[in-house]
Order: C-alpha cells, then structure tokens, then sequence
C-alpha cells in the first residue's frame, strides 16, 4: 500500500517539475480521436520536441497546487492529455491548433505560457503567430533593407558617373 502511494507522491513531483520546467504547456481534451489519429499527433509533436503525456486530474491538480499555478481545477476535468515544450513556446500551440482544425474531435482547454494560465483564445492566438525562425527572418529582412537600399543607390550613383564620364 505504502509502495503506490510512494508512486504517486513521485509522479506527482515529477509533474509539477515538469510544470515548472515547461515555456508552453497546453492542455487538450482527446476524446473523440482513433488511435491512428492520436499516433499522427504524438508523431508531429514529438518531432517538434513536445512530451505529450495523459496524467490522472487528482495528481494534476496536486502537481499544480504543489507548482504554484491556480485555476487548473475546474479545466482538469474528464480525459485530458498535456503537451509540455522545455524549448518552443509556440510550438505545441501550433501544432496542436492545426490538428484540431483536421480532426474537430480535439479541443483544446486551457494552457500555461510561460507559467501563466492562458485561456483556449490566447493558445490559439500564439498558434497563429509566425515561428521563431520565420520572427527572426523578418527581423533580418527589416535590418537588411537600409544596407540595401544604399547599396542599391550607390551602385546607381556609379553607373551614372561612368555613363557621364564615357
């Protein structure tokens, strides 16, 4: 009897460091998906980095109490599985997202940006947002055009002079 309970004290310690631990996590409900289907999603986060895990909602909501976070109880309902990213805070939001546009049978509940509780609108407005990589390619494009565009007007300037001087 001790031994289970010993069990649970240690995954439920070994959630909440996952909680703590985490930039993005996002909880779904999976009810309604085939196995075929559940496979594709664990396939797609996992390449992108994402643990996708079903935890029981009693040690859940006791990891988050022993995390700090508020407000998990009332979303920690039913069958629920956790997406948690250590490196992407997009990535699970994304990913998740468009495979509840494919299969409606997902729906996502709730999430934890950063260790803030954010409501179904916010994880599906990051979703939306461009990727790291696609952020930091506008950026670059933004710091490259000046460079550019005097280049552009250099290269101008010297070929009227040459045309001038011809």
């Amino acid at each position: 009897m001790s031994s289970a309970l010993e069990q649970k004290k240690q995954l439920v310690a070994e959630i909440a460091e996952k909680l703590r631990a985490s930039k993005s996590t996002i909880i779904v409900d999976y009810r309604g998906l085939n196995v075929a289907e559940v496979t594709e999603l664990r396939k797609q986060l996992r390449e992108a980095g994402v643990e996708f895990k079903v935890y029981k909602n009693t040690l859940t909501r006791r990891a988050a109490a022993e995390a700090g976070l508020e407000g998990l109880d009332e979303i920690l309902t039913g069958p629920n599985a956790i997406a948690f990213s250590n490196d992407d805070v997009v990535a699970p939001a994304k990913i998740l997202n468009e495979f509840t546009k494919k299969y409606e049978a997902l729906k996502i509940k709730a999430g934890i940006i950063e260790g803030n509780l954010a409501t179904v609108e916010e994880v599906k407005a990051l979703a939306e947002l461009p990727s790291r990589e696609g952020l930091l390619s506008m950026l670059l494009s933004v710091l490259q055009a000046p460079i550019r565009n005097f280049a552009l007007v250099t290269k101008a300037v010297a070929d009227k002079k040459e045309e001038q001087g011809a």
